[in-house]
């Protein structure tokens, strides 16, 4: 998990880096309630369709045809009751208990599809087990959601990026998915801007070094040295700087970011200071700084989740 972006490729001197420690530093919250951020972010981002809707989507569309009895919305009811607990498709068999669930789920999903009832607020839909699909971000999710209280207990982001070629996102994310232990993360971002959910959000993948670096060259590293850590930070890996670590992220990955972003801290209550660049809590290859461009970015955008953990 190497390579990555800087301000510059090598930093020049002392005072640069310092420079860039204070920019890194600026977490300040610009709203309580989260709406300002991703409004702004949104205006910059064109409306993407998504490419994995949502199965609870598809069967209340299946329902409101009046296909109730057909094999195929018996299929997607059974697909929108393993979403909502959080398991991929065809994985385990299906409780009555799921299944009732998902009919008050698909019933809410109609009432919102004919405009009787109004969408969730971004708060609420980052809240929310399944699919939750983020307008303007194509997320795909190997393995869905479920309750947020029953994930791990992530206080912290960690941003990476990885020295693999365009176009690899999708199969780390599913080799992560059938190791979900192994050395990775949860999240991985495509050059394009398509973001891959790997694995159940209460796994620990293995990323990060132990929150090594001691040495204060970026950020202050007396609330992080071992503390920020794999057991408490939740991973994102940018895809695509292959063969030159130096190349820097697409602005299609940056745009996913300012949305992907806040939509993590809004669902487990993480503040914009504890969002960290793989370099800036372990020590990494000299000639680039792994994340940190990204990193700076969601500090500056000052996104307040509803709810600090």
């Amino acid at each position: 998990m190497r390579g990555s972006v800087l301000l510059t490729v090598v930093v020049a001197s002392f005072s640069a880096l310092r420079a860039f420690s204070a920019l890194a530093e600026e977490a300040t919250c610009a709203n309580s309630t989260g709406a300002a951020p991703i409004t702004a972010a949104s205006q910059r981002i064109a409306k993407r369709e998504p490419s994995d809707l949502p199965r609870l989507e598809l069967a209340a569309r299946l329902a409101a045809t009046g296909a109730t009895s057909t094999d195929a919305f018996k299929r997607m009811r059974e697909s929108a009751a393993r979403e909502l607990a959080g398991r991929p498709d065809g994985v385990g068999d299906v409780s009555v208990d799921a299944l009732r669930n998902a009919d008050d789920a698909i019933a809410r999903q109609i009432r919102i599809d004919q405009g009787a009832q109004p969408p969730p607020s971004f708060t609420a839909l980052a809240k929310l087990p399944g699919r939750p699909q983020i307008e303007g971000l194509d997320i795909i999710y190997l393995n869905p959601l479920g309750d947020p209280a029953r994930s791990n207990v992530w206080q912290n982001i960690i941003v990476h990026q990885t020295e693999g070629p365009p176009g690899s996102a999708r199969r780390e994310a599913t080799d992560q998915f059938a190791h979900p232990t192994k050395r990775g993360v949860t999240l991985w971002v495509e050059t394009d801007g398509t973001a891959y959910w790997s694995v159940a959000e209460n796994i620990i993948p293995t990323h990060g070094e132990g929150g090594d670096r001691n040495d204060n060259m970026y950020i202050d590293n007396t609330k992080t040295y071992h503390q920020v850590v794999k057991t408490n930070s939740i991973g994102v890996e940018f895809i695509g700087n292959y063969p030159d670590v130096a190349k820097p992220v697409t602005a299609e990955q940056k745009q996913a970011w300012l949305l992907l972003a806040p939509f993590l801290q809004e669902r487990y209550g993480i503040a914009p200071d504890h969002i960290y660049a793989h370099n800036w809590i372990d020590f990494k290859d000299q000639r680039y700084c792994e994340g940190c461009e990204l990193a700076t970015l969601a500090r500056k955008l000052g996104y307040c989740p509803s709810k600090v953990r």
